[in-house]
């Protein structure tokens, strides 16, 4: 029985589930490890399967996807390897998608609802006997309200919380990063709302000890007065692999 063709699709399990066609790109995600890359931004038009591609990866890495039979026909799975890789890190996983604001407050402060919902997803950890008292408060301070300092801490200390409760350093999947900062341009708050982002991805890309490996989208190009500026130097490659022959922008030596 032929497999119907779905359109608009972004989410992998769904995908699997209802037995729709999709093209293997799990080499991606061997590709990407090996690169060993700390953080890896990938810049392409819209509809160039970027969100699915952050859905594949979040669910062959996440804890939350352990033992899941997803991968067991893709290509990924014909080594060992990768077979006892899956699904064994703690995952962040956040979209920028719908930051589409008025005002640089109301972006803000949805980028904070946003953490803080995020954050809701592991209220286990303040349950779980790991944290201590203070940082159990700290987890409590991640709120829409919360200070701009403390927002761009908030997925830091989240980070550093699954590290403790998991023994492991966390893969982090930032989606379409760049919306808010399209808005900001367009409706005349752009210069306000990167230095709170630029603030928000030092903490989380750069300064963040508890980050094993992250990936970022979006359709932006990068400029040196970004809001990268300060994360070190960038290096445009292009992967080695005909079938994934996309340009990326890794951003080398985050940690230094």
């Amino acid at each position: 029985m032929a497999r119907s063709t779905g359109i608009g699709l972004q989410d992998f399990a769904e995908i699997q589930k209802k037995n729709v066609f999709y093209v293997d790109k799990t080499d991606f995600i061997r590709e990407w490890w090996e690169a060993k890359d700390k953080v890896t931004l990938i810049t392409r038009p819209r509809r160039f399967g970027k969100t699915l591609t952050m859905s594949m990866v979040e669910q062959f890495f996440s804890v939350d996807y352990a033992g899941v039979d997803f991968f067991k026909k893709m290509s990924i799975w014909k080594e060992e390897e990768y077979r006892q890789l899956q699904g064994t890190y703690p995952v962040i996983s956040l979209t920028f998608s719908s930051v589409k604001e008025n005002s640089f407050a109301e972006a803000k402060k949805k980028i904070n609802k946003m953490i803080w919902m995020l954050c809701q997803r592991f209220r286990f950890l303040a349950e779980s006997g790991c944290l201590s008292p203070e940082e159990k408060q700290e987890f409590g301070r991640i709120t829409d309200q919360m200070a701009d300092y403390e927002a761009s801490l908030s997925i830091q200390r989240l980070s550093y919380y699954l590290w403790k409760y998991y023994g492991k350093n966390v893969i982090i999947l930032l989606d379409e990063y760049d919306t808010p900062m399209q808005e900001a341009y367009v409706k005349g708050y752009w210069h306000e709302l990167t230095d709170y982002i630029r603030n928000l991805f030092n903490e989380t890309f750069k300064n963040n000890p508890y980050l094993e490996r992250a990936i970022m989208t979006g359709i932006t190009r990068i400029s040196w007065e970004s809001i990268f500026s300060d994360l070190n130097h960038l290096e445009v490659v292009t992967t080695t692999s005909e079938k994934y022959a996309d340009k990326f922008v890794r951003l080398e030596s985050m940690m230094g």
